[in-house]
């Protein structure tokens, strides 16, 4: 069993993230995980905190000599932009009384945070509620991402449109027809890592852009949609046993505890529910002497369990609730209703969504990996999940010949 804790609130001084349950031995440099900090700060469209903070992950315990030594991980990352809040976000004694916040911004956590933990300040709700939070997500996950890439499993994602805008020709065709065991999600991303906003289509790129600068203009943001893959994936993982063990629950809920995501699909989704089941199911047949499909429309899982094929995994981001024209609200010290309270924010953040959910894949997939093939040691998980993999085809030809 693996888990991990986050702590830290968005103006604090850190963010600090605990990390156990990963065998030993798994090569880790400080760099790797950077490398995914960095680029959840990217995409055209962020907000002035971008530019103030540079993400590094200060790694305190559980590696040494750049391995894994299966005891707890715990990693720091440094607010830069403490100095500037030292005074209101102070542990300590209250040297001034500064402003409270009572005018809740709509779609946020900021009125129902404060109903619930009975505050009288929604500078409580907003600092922890923040997807800050998400860069110690991205620390945390790396650990996971870095164990399945030892494990010829690698995870990738690409945005497929943002403020209503999709390519011309939409990749998710291909993505559904591809069976190819070979294909590699990492290598998709790379590419997805060029564009300014993380789409696989120069054109779109133009239009998303212009779209942006229109909506900072009118004081607005944009939500979108994007997909998250994840290749070499082993059959079996998960099981139609019991609810809390099916492999597709447990990544719709690690994909919707993202902020501000609102909707997420496998395969074809919602979609299929307007085919006929000739048209959605994944037809199976024989290849290079090994049972394949023909297509991949379930996006890698059928029965809770993955089937072997790619993990296609589609979800939803909202605009961001922070608008700099704002909409109308409460000023809960009055009562009377106002505008909402502006906030330093982003004008979208899908691209980096899209960053974090590869994490949360990782982390989930890993999970499944260590309940099913164990090991103390990286070693000894590799032994494992080889062993079976290498086995499992010549297993369902004796088990069916008998």
């Amino acid at each position: 069993m693996i888990r991990f804790l986050t702590a830290g609130e968005s103006h604090g001084k850190a963010l600090s993230t605990i990390i156990e349950g990963f065998p030993s031995n798994i090569p880790v440099k400080n760099e790797y995980i950077n490398i995914h900090l960095a680029r959840r700060q990217m995409g055209y469209g962020r907000g002035l905190r971008m530019k103030i903070e540079t993400d590094k992950a200060e790694i305190l315990s559980g590696i040494r000599f750049q391995k894994t030594l299966g005891s707890p991980i715990s990693i720091l990352i440094h607010n830069k932009d403490w100095e500037n809040w030292t005074e209101i976000m102070t542990a300590d004694e209250k040297l001034t009384e500064p402003e409270k916040i009572t005018i809740p911004r709509p779609g946020h956590a900021d009125l129902v945070g404060v109903t619930k933990y009975n505050f009288d300040d929604i500078r409580n709700s907003i600092d922890r509620s923040s997807a800050r939070e998400t860069a110690a997500r991205v620390a945390a996950c790396s650990i996971a991402r870095r164990f399945l890439e030892e494990l010829g499993i690698t995870i990738g994602s690409f945005v497929e449109s943002i403020g209503g805008i999709f390519p011309k020709n939409n990749y998710r065709e291909e993505l559904f027809l591809n069976t190819d065991t070979e294909f590699n999600a990492w290598e998709l991303s790379q590419k997805a890592d060029e564009s300014q906003v993380r789409v696989l289509d120069i054109t779109q790129e133009e239009k998303i852009i212009r779209k942006i600068k229109t909506a900072k203009k009118k004081g607005d943001t944009l939500g979108g949609t994007f997909y998250t893959i994840a290749s070499g994936m082993p059959i079996g993982l998960g099981s139609f046993v019991h609810y809390d063990t099916k492999l597709n629950a447990e990544i719709a809920h690690s994909i919707m505890s993202i902020n501000a995501v609102k909707g997420i699909e496998i395969g074809t989704g919602f979609e299929s529910a307007d085919m006929f089941g000739s048209q959605s199911h994944d037809e199976i047949n024989i290849k290079n002497g090994k049972i394949s499909r023909k297509s991949n429309r379930a996006g890698g899982i059928e029965g809770g369990m993955s089937t072997g094929l790619p993990l296609i995994v589609r979800a939803a981001m909202k605009p961001i609730a922070t608008l700099m024209t704002p909409i109308n609200t409460v000023d809960l010290s009055i009562m009377e209703e106002t505008e909402a309270r502006r906030e330093r924010s982003d004008f979208v953040a899908v691209p980096a969504c899209a960053v974090i959910a590869e994490s949360m894949l990782a982390w989930t997939i890993s999970s499944f990996i260590l309940k099913k093939f164990g090991g103390d040691s990286l070693e000894e998980t590799k032994e494992n999940f080889n062993n079976y993999n290498s086995k499992i085809n010549e297993r369902l030809i004796i088990n069916f010949k008998k």
